[in-house]
């Protein structure tokens, strides 16, 4: 599990234990076994591959030189990102007939910033036409299945899944589906109302809705203006804080973006649950009178799932 980290895989690159060619045809054979998730709308395997190649050229010199740096924690990581951030000379349709052939002249300004770290780029991930939606089914390039669709319709095959799957969530519900399914390290989404958290919550990764002006809009197309936020989708929350981290700041081409702290990003990558104080506020005359105790009771015990049983009796 911990190999599935973007912080680990980094290590693994400057190490030498890995090449970013291998980790790159790694991803993209797993895009193609799980091509039934419809998580992609277009896999940029020729340009992905370029950039591997160029990371792992670099990264060869530094066996004769101690010049060459890494560009940063990301190098060499694969990343996908939505259909409707605009990525120079790579298709960008917002699942849309509308948009089908634009290529965009220039890339968004988080896409860029992942670029500059050296992260390489795999393809742009499916959702609702023009983010319109909540379940990522409203493509013009079909619906996108959710990698646990397998576990909730009794663990058939994907052959046999037919109509019969669980929704990603959305509108990023291809960017969380990628994501989940192992086909990349991280992703982008947007988020207007809930398109990276629903998504991330039935996927079950990270998302992260940062507040609104953190990040960069320039090159997101607009689904409304004064709410669209760009998303990150990660495995591990210590990797949205790194990815958070890399992708904040001002741009002199949104005017709305303001300058923010530096992250602590040393999260702890493994955490001891049952080192863990739960606080339960207890349900009140207001919440009772409401008949809200049942739903409060049962909202408590389904978060608990997995967790020490003496922490949470009710059960």
């Amino acid at each position: 599990r911990s190999g599935r980290s973007p912080r680990r895989v980094s290590k693994a690159l400057r190490e030498g234990r890995v090449s970013a060619t291998d980790l790159c045809r790694k991803c993209l054979q797993r895009i193609r076994e799980t091509h039934y998730l419809n998580a992609y709308i277009s896999v940029t395997e020729e340009l992905a591959m370029q950039q591997a190649e160029r990371r792992r050229k670099l990264r060869l010199l530094r066996g004769y030189t101690f010049m060459w740096e890494p560009r940063g924690i990301l190098d060499g990581v694969p990343f996908s990102v939505k259909d409707n951030f605009c990525t120079q000379g790579v298709e960008t349709t917002c699942a849309s007939l509308m948009l089908k052939g634009y290529t965009p002249p220039f890339n968004a300004t988080v896409v860029q910033k992942l670029l500059d770290q050296g992260a390489v780029l795999l393809g742009k991930t499916n959702l609702d036409e023009f983010a319109m939606g909540s379940g990522s089914t409203d493509s013009s390039f079909g619906p996108v299945r959710n990698p646990w669709s397998e576990a909730v319709t009794g663990g058939r095959s994907s052959t046999e899944l037919g109509s019969d799957w669980a929704i990603a969530g959305g509108s990023s519900g291809g960017s969380a589906a990628a994501v989940a399914s192992l086909s990349c390290y991280l992703s982008l989404g947007s988020d207007t109302g809930g398109s990276t958290r629903n998504p991330g919550a039935l996927c079950g990764v990270v998302a992260l809705k940062p507040t609104y002006g953190v990040l960069s809009r320039h090159g997101l197309i607009p689904l409304v203006n004064s709410m669209d936020v760009p998303g990150i989708l990660t495995r591990r929350v210590c990797d949205a804080a790194i990815v958070l981290d890399i992708l904040r700041g001002p741009d002199e081409r949104d005017s709305t973006t303001v300058p923010s702290p530096a992250l602590d990003c040393a999260l702890t990558e493994e955490l001891d649950l049952t080192r863990i104080t739960v606080g339960i506020p207890q349900v009140t005359d207001w919440f009772q009178d409401a008949g809200q105790e049942v739903v409060v009771s049962s909202a408590l015990a389904g978060t608990a799932g997995g967790l020490p049983s003496d922490l949470f009796p009710w059960r």
